[in-house]
């Protein structure tokens, strides 16, 4: 009875460690990828670029994380979660101290594609081991939104280290180097942490171009394009609403320089309060209502023009912040665990397409119809589409029975526990 209660406290313990360096990769590279916006301005001012070629520090590092999510997330069921970290917080920490030594455009962009590959395979590995010391299905998701918020507490901090660099009159470079010194710290932690060894079959394992089978199958489907439209509605807010709410006038114009800050601070907030919810209510029902909120406050920031828009669309970071990690997590729960390196990188890809496309295809809009009320309209297209996607899901349920299989497979009872106890 003692030596089971031991083991119980380690395996405890063991969570504790695993989750927080997960916790803490996700902030550390958040910190780079979400102040591109606040970077991209001293880029212009320094290289003398248009906003096209600027953007293109957004693009490189979302392409490098998606091809990386798709060709090698299947390394995390293959050779396991601890090399691929490893072998990914490698390539990003390189990548990002190399800034030290770049003074031209192309080599920053290069780097921040390998930086992006990196990003891409560690994180595949950091999703992976969530599943790995879930117990349940509900425990994963919970997980994941406490994951998540880490990343909005790494979004908020980046942008204002930027901030303060520039204000100081230091290099913006140094946002990179701070990352590389953050990373070198993680590789230790993480080289020196016991990992849980899963009880899998060689046979079960993932096989490069798993993802793209698995993109045939209907739940992978079904959550990869819940996750693009959920993107395009962040990126109209992200990327759009400084614009679009430059434009308003009243006693409240003021707040459009802070709109941004106000969404991102919401939305991390939003993230450990819907790890409770997500404790307590359905995961299909909280989908729901949080779409639903996020689509109607969109629709006032359009018909109502910037002066709405200075509140609802920060406000729509408080709903937005429950929807990425419940649809990931959910999404990669519907698959064994020992896929999920395969299935995280796939709905990884799937982000980053639209992370990419959702921008570009709003920019076009607001050109070619002269108002960028019109991208922020079609963001509000995505979510309200979102949220008749979510509907369906809460009505029909498809994806209950397979949930309920993997739940009793995969989780509750068998292999995590084992895994935690082997690795005790």
């Amino acid at each position: 009875m003692v030596d089971g209660k031991l083991v119980a406290l380690k395996s405890i313990n063991s969570q504790t460690a695993l989750k927080s360096l997960a916790f803490m990769m996700f902030a550390m590279f958040a910190m780079t990828t979400d102040s591109v916006g606040t970077v991209i301005p001293e880029i212009i001012k320094e290289f003398r670029l248009g906003l096209t070629a600027a953007g293109s520090f957004q693009y490189a590092s979302m392409s490098g994380i998606g091809i990386s999510a798709i060709a090698l997330g299947f390394l995390a069921d293959r050779i396991g979660r601890k090399i691929t970290i490893l072998a990914g917080l490698l390539l990003f920490g390189a990548s990002s101290a190399l800034f030290a030594a770049g003074h031209s455009l192309g080599l920053f962009t290069t780097l921040l594609f390998f930086a992006g590959l990196g990003i891409g395979i560690f994180k595949a590995g950091a999703l992976a081991l969530i599943g790995d010391i879930s117990n349940s299905t509900r425990q994963h998701t919970t997980n994941m939104n406490l994951l998540e918020g880490f990343f909005g507490v790494g979004a908020i901090i980046g942008p204002a280290i930027v901030a303060w660099l520039v204000q100081s009159g230091l290099s913006w470079k140094w946002i990179y180097l701070i990352a590389a010194i953050l990373c070198a710290m993680l590789i230790v932690l993480t080289a020196a942490t016991r990992f849980p060894q899963p009880q899998l079959l060689d046979q079960a394992r993932s096989v490069p171009g798993e993802a793209v089978r698995m993109a045939r199958q209907p739940a992978a489907l079904f959550f990869g394009l819940a996750l693009m439209l959920y993107v395009g509605g962040e990126a109209a807010v992200y990327v759009w609403a400084p614009t679009y709410l430059s434009g308003g006038s009243g006693d409240l114009a003021w707040l459009a320089l802070y709109a941004v800050s106000a969404f991102f601070m919401l939305r991390a907030v939003g993230r450990f309060l819907g790890a409770w919810l997500l404790g307590r209510y359905d995961w299909s029902t909280v989908l729901i209502v949080c779409t639903t909120a996020v689509a109607l406050l969109f629709w006032v920031a359009v018909i109502g023009g910037p002066q709405a828009g200075i509140v609802a669309l920060p406000a729509t970071g408080i709903f937005m912040s429950v929807l990425y990690p419940t649809i990931n997590s959910t999404g990669i729960s519907c698959f064994e665990k020992s896929k999920h390196g395969a299935i995280s990188g796939l709905l990884l890809f799937f982000t980053c397409l639209s992370a990419v496309l959702a921008p570009l295809g709003m920019a076009a809009l607001g050109d070619g119809l002269g108002d960028t009320r019109y991208s922020i309209a079609l963001g509000a297209s995505m979510t309200t589409v979102l949220a008749l996607l979510c509907f369906w899901n809460w009505a029909r349920k498809p994806f209950a029975a397979l949930l309920f299989e993997r739940n009793a497979a995969d989780y509750a009872g068998s292999g995590t526990d084992r895994a935690l106890a082997d690795m005790a």
